[in-house]
């Protein structure tokens, strides 16, 4: 597999020459600082891949190219959005970067209620408490029909939770939702994302499908023509918030994305640690239907509990079996290089480790400081070489 890192850019906290220390070769990031309303151009991303081969990595994958709400609504303004999108992929493809990560979640990407949640190790984890996050839904935001969502139990919890919050950590939980983590589409406060939920009233599930879908018949045939290979990654958390419908959540939503148009230019993001936050969902059965076409893998775990909540585990120590996930993938690989596939490595990346040591300490971004990925990575490239001596 290509050894991956996440980097956010030149203000990164992580340099690109840690993420070479670490053991990675390939860098996974976006030009995060680009509108959303415009396109990438070529000189852009070609002094972009500059800086990084100029650190001795190269440019594996794009994560993301980001998908607008005028795409998920759909409507007058998802035609000219997709024509952007559409220009930022070629415009990549033409410059070698070939692998594009992108999601489908409507109005809030990945989300998290505790940032700094203290493991038994004493490390620090990221956590999405559902107690938490319905107490902020239905009692700090007030968010219209929100009570409705939710079990009467979890109603009640949540708002006997809340009291036990000051002011102080009233603010921190909100923020932690909704002003936007590391490589989140948008940041939002109270109001506006007021505002962007009910952009999306009445919106069902069939009708954000049938959004992603038209999405899909217009990009994928660009993907395919130019040789470049797209990976839906799945929701995080897999599940509704704030009542708004998620359409990447289940291995049946997948089989629909993936069938909706039959290329392998049209593939998955296989997310161990997003999948696997929902209790139904088998990530190790998901990866072995779903292997051809898996084009990147983001290799985190999680353990989670029985009212939703689950915090971010050590790489090797949630509820999927690491093991046999990955040589599921290295048989993949294995089988494309035996079609002569020039891109046979599937491109992976550590996710989400955990605060450790020094890092404690220190300013970074959630979810993606040194020490922790590089633990992940090192723990990730141990499997991989034994399940290589022993010829999977």
């Amino acid at each position: 597999m290509e050894s991956c890192w996440r980097w956010f850019g030149p203000k990164d906290l992580v340099p690109l020459s840690h993420a070479r220390q670490a053991g990675a070769t390939g860098i996974v990031t976006a030009l995060h600082e680009v509108s959303h309303s415009r396109v990438w151009t070529p000189a852009e991303i070609e002094a972009r891949k500059a800086l990084i081969e100029a650190a001795g990595l190269r440019w594996s994958v794009c994560e993301s190219i980001p998908v607008p709400n005028a795409i998920k609504l759909g409507g007058a303004g998802a035609k000219a959005a997709i024509g952007v999108w559409k220009d930022s992929l070629a415009n990549l493809a033409r410059s070698g970067i070939r692998t594009i990560c992108y999601n489908f979640m409507p109005v809030v990407d990945w989300t998290r209620t505790d940032l700094r949640f203290a493991m038994p190790t004493t490390a620090l984890a990221l956590r999405f408490d559902m107690v938490e996050f319905v107490a902020y839904d239905v009692f700090v935001l007030g968010r219209r029909g929100a009570e409705g969502n939710y079990a009467p139990e979890l109603v009640r919890r949540a708002e006997e939770r809340l009291k036990g919050f000051t002011p102080e950590a009233v603010q921190t939980l909100e923020n932690n939702i909704i002003a936007g983590l590391p490589g989140g589409e948008d940041s939002y406060g109270r109001e506006a994302i007021r505002s962007a939920i009910a952009l999306f009233d009445g919106m069902a599930a069939d009708d954000l499908q049938a959004n992603l879908d038209a999405f899909l018949q217009e990009v994928v045939p660009v993907a395919a023509e130019l040789g470049a290979r797209l990976a839906i990654h799945p929701d995080d958390p897999p599940i509704s918030l704030f009542g708004l419908p998620r359409v990447v959540s289940t291995a049946a939503d997948l089989r629909r994305i993936l069938g909706c148009v039959d290329d392998p230019a049209n593939g998955l993001t296989l997310c161990v640690g997003s999948l696997g936050s929902r209790a139904d969902n088998d990530v190790l059965a998901i990866a072995r239907e779903f292997a051809a076409r898996i084009n990147f893998a983001h290799l985190r775990d999680v353990a989670i509990e029985a009212d939703g909540s689950f915090v971010e585990a050590s790489h090797l120590e949630g509820r999927s079996d690491m093991f046999a996930i990955l040589r599921v993938l290295l048989a993949e690989e294995a089988r494309r290089r035996g079609e002569g596939r020039e891109d046979h490595l599937i491109p992976m990346r550590p996710d989400h480790g955990h605060l450790i040591g020094d890092d404690i300490n220190k300013p970074t971004n959630p979810g993606y400081s040194l020490i922790g990925r590089l633990k992940g990575l090192g723990e990730l490239h141990g499997i991989i070489h034994a399940i290589g001596k022993a010829g999977f």
